[in-house]
């Protein structure tokens, strides 16, 4: 893990956030958490409950309506997406690969040109990512669970194509390069293990101002008006199931043009580093005898694939 992130990224090495995230720490109990609903905590300072001697009740501001966050959790036959309506990119994707689900049907019928990026009008208008955003933006439409892991029909792949499966990605060099070798990479995995289980999702961590030394969080963002976050960086969790244990590992990629020839073991990052950037729990109903790395027992390599690359429909 010393040689974790070395590439620079904007003139600062992805050396210096690792040192800030990913050195060692205790572990910590994390409840899950209650969807749409306030959680009220007491202060340490306070009594237990509200008494009749305190003069205020901020509590009773909920019967103007809970304000949020609300996470928009959606499920869909290949993929489930939890989204960020305040970025206007997912939390996190999960999704469940096994060598039929990648491959066609007898007879095929399904195919990526069949699809079609598409908003998701289930969310609020106000919170949705929207088409005319990415027009222009200098940025590909990034699947976080990619069209190929849906082949096994039309409308599982076509589903992949809504706005709360993506966010903003590098195109040459990354989405097109890395990062699609990374997702075949995953999609190999299933001559090995019959059940595939992949998290994915976009982070936004801080570096080092080479100026004042502080550590600060940037992060460009695109649309008109301007609503989208761009991701500085995106993980992928992936877990392995085998017998009795699984095998696990997760990478944490720069969003920025990555040289086919890193290895691909450089971008990989404890669980609990990923847990603590990103603000999720993962894995803590298995016990951590039964938590085995998955690149102690095969080759965590990427293959370089040379992908056609066809110029992307303008969004109408």
């Amino acid at each position: 893990m010393s040689k974790l992130f070395s590439i620079a990224v904007g003139g600062v090495t992805t050396a210096s956030i690792a040192s800030y995230f990913w050195s060692s720490s205790g572990q910590t109990q994390t409840q899950l958490p209650q969807q749409q609903q306030p959680i009220v905590t007491t202060g340490s300072n306070s009594s237990s409950s509200v008494t009749s001697s305190s003069p205020v009740n901020p509590q009773e501001f909920f019967k103007y309506g809970f304000p949020g966050p609300i996470h928009d959790l959606q499920t869909h036959q290949e993929f489930i997406t939890c989204y960020d309506r305040s970025k206007r990119n997912p939390y996190y994707v999960i999704e469940h690969i096994t060598p039929q689900s990648i491959k066609s049907p007898n007879g095929g019928g399904v195919d990526r040109k069949k699809s079609i990026f598409k908003e998701d009008e289930t969310i609020p208008l106000k919170f949705r990512a929207l088409l005319k955003d990415y027009f222009r933006s200098g940025y590909d439409r990034g699947h976080q669970a990619p069209a190929a892991d849906a082949k096994f029909n039309q409308l599982a792949m076509d589903e992949t194509f809504a706005l709360t499966n993506i966010s903003p990605q590098v195109g040459d060099g990354f989405n097109r390069d890395y990062w699609a070798h990374l997702e075949q990479f995953c999609r190999d995995l299933t001559k090995t293990y019959n059940n595939v289980r992949i998290v994915t999702g976009p982070l936004y961590l801080p570096k080092r101002d080479p100026i004042d030394g502080k550590w600060k969080v940037s992060y460009e963002v695109i649309g008109n008006p301007p609503n989208i976050a761009v991701p500085t960086h995106f993980f992928k969790l992936i877990v392995c199931e085998d017998y009795n244990d699984v095998k696990i590992a997760s990478f944490v990629l720069p969003n920025s043009t990555i040289d086919n020839s890193t290895p691909l073991k450089s971008f990989q990052v404890p669980l609990d580093a990923l847990e603590r950037s990103s603000g999720l729990n993962f894995l803590q109903n298995l016990d951590n005898n039964k938590k085995k790395n998955l690149c102690d027992n095969i080759k965590c390599e990427i293959t370089v694939r040379e992908f056609q690359k066809l110029a992307l429909p303008s969004p109408k």
